[in-house]
């Protein structure tokens, strides 16, 4: 319960159109814009063109690097 009530809270964070939404310890997830760029099939060697979006990116905080590393 308590695992999905955190990520629920995220996902509402983020969704709200805060940009960051912080745990302390643990980390960051912000949501950045990803440019649009051409990109190329890969069965046919043909160039497309892939749209820009917005995506979440995690950065672990600093007290759960050290644990990890």
């Amino acid at each position: 319960r308590a695992v999905n009530a955190v990520l629920s809270e995220i996902k509402a964070g983020l969704s709200d159109g805060d940009n960051v939404v912080r745990i302390a310890g643990f980390g960051a997830f912000r949501v950045i814009e990803r440019a649009a760029r051409t990109g190329r099939n890969p069965q046919t060697g043909e160039s497309i063109e892939i749209p820009a979006k917005r995506v979440i990116r995690f950065k672990a905080g600093r007290a759960f690097q050290s644990m990890v590393a």
